[in-house]
């Protein structure tokens, strides 16, 4: 491959937008492991938040992902390698891209602890209320009538 050759095909793996219609590899070999990405990829994009079991192996996923996307990418930059097997790369590449935008759509995996953390400081406020409005917690010392002695 010629030196512009590759500069063309590095060009098009960080153009902006290069994953608009692209598709994501139905399987690819990542860290020497064989994944099916597409159904990967779409089992976890239907959900709307990423299932408690699932949130180590979708973050492992994104990583290896990131991994070796850079490594391809390095092959790329490095190897004496043909046109055509540049071409694959960058194909693979951008497909690389368009599972981890997928995945990083998810918004954050912990999105079900955060509401539920949400939700128990919510309970305390109100619990602390009652307390307080019933008469059963001294506002200026935080303990309940049966612990001042009375």
């Amino acid at each position: 491959m010629q030196e512009f050759e590759r500069k063309q095909l590095l060009e098009r793996i960080e153009r902006e937008g290069s994953t608009v219609g692209a598709e994501i590899p139905d399987g690819i070999s990542v860290q020497g492991e064989r994944i099916d990405l597409q159904s990967f990829v779409f089992e976890i994009k239907r959900r709307e938040t990423v299932p408690r079991g699932e949130r180590e192996r979708v973050t492992q996923a994104k990583k290896n992902l990131r991994r070796e996307r850079l490594q391809r990418k390095q092959r790329l930059e490095e190897a004496d390698i043909s046109r055509d097997r540049g071409e694959e790369l960058v194909e693979t590449i951008i497909g690389i891209d368009r599972a981890l935008n997928a995945l990083e759509q998810l918004g954050p995996a912990n999105l079900e602890d955060e509401a539920k953390a949400q939700e128990t400081a919510d309970k305390k406020r109100w619990m602390s209320f009652l307390r307080k409005a019933l008469g059963h917690e001294d506002a200026d010392s935080g303990t309940g009538r049966a612990s001042r002695g009375r």
